[in-house]
């Protein structure tokens, strides 16, 4: 049996939800057996710090994290975080085992769905980069982003209360005014819930009526679909 590593703990909480999303989906397919994953579990607050001030030791940091997850058994290997995909790239060229990235499996959704333009929420790193306009224009699909005001107040959101396990209706309605706002000024067809904790947060298929791209599920989706592969 194939085993997938996890980089954990970007949030704890995120973390949780994609041990439990796997396991259930795995069990869906095949109730009598489960899953075989390795998780190591890393401080999403030094890696915060990392992606704002030393991207090289980001990577290293990162990286220590996928050689343990090999070392124990591990074939393939995910960042349970969207942010950390900020370096990606320089990761998969320099790690022992391949990786799946979340990024590239939003954007396969994505194209399938036929969507053209798509908001985007996450930490103000996912917002202001461009690894996620980089991997959806490869498909034709343009990125939309709050603005400057709005992302600040996304970032603090989701810093100060998301990886901290506090989900407060407030700010699930505020979320909800946000991506109706960006479907009649923009306008949007999907919106990425591109970090892990906003799923937790923000639940359902659509947004203010805005289809929605929950990069846990599709992520989970996609690790599921390679451990099975290894059988």
């Amino acid at each position: 049996m194939a085993t997938v590593g996890i980089v954990g703990g970007l949030g704890p909480e995120s973390t949780i939800d994609y041990y439990r999303r796997i396991i259930k989906a795995w069990q869906q397919e095949d109730p009598a057996t489960s899953p075989s994953l390795v998780i190591d579990s890393l401080d999403a607050q030094r890696a915060l710090q990392l992606v704002a001030s030393d991207r090289q030791a980001l990577t290293d940091y990162l990286l220590a994290s996928i050689e343990r997850l090999s070392s124990a058994g591990a074939g393939f290997a995910v960042l349970s975080a969207n942010t950390a995909h900020v370096v990606f790239d320089d990761l998969a060229a320099r790690a022992r085992i391949p990786l799946v990235s979340i990024v590239e499996t939003c954007a396969a959704e994505a194209q399938r769905l036929g969507l053209r333009r798509a908001g985007l929420l996450g930490t103000r790193f996912t917002m202001e980069e461009r690894f996620y306009p980089a991997v959806f224009g490869r498909a034709g699909i343009d990125v939309v982003t709050p603005n400057a005001g709005e992302r600040a107040w996304v970032h603090d959101r989701y810093v100060n209360e998301l990886l901290k396990g506090d989900f407060r209706d407030a700010t699930r309605q505020q979320f909800i005014a946000l991506v109706d706002r960006l479907q009649r000024d923009e306008p949007i067809d999907g919106v990425v819930l591109g970090g892990t904790e906003l799923p937790l947060l923000l639940q359902g298929d659509t947004i203010a009526g805005v289809r929605v791209l929950d990069t846990t599920a599709l992520h989970v989706g996609a690790i599921v679909a390679r451990l099975r592969q290894g059988l």
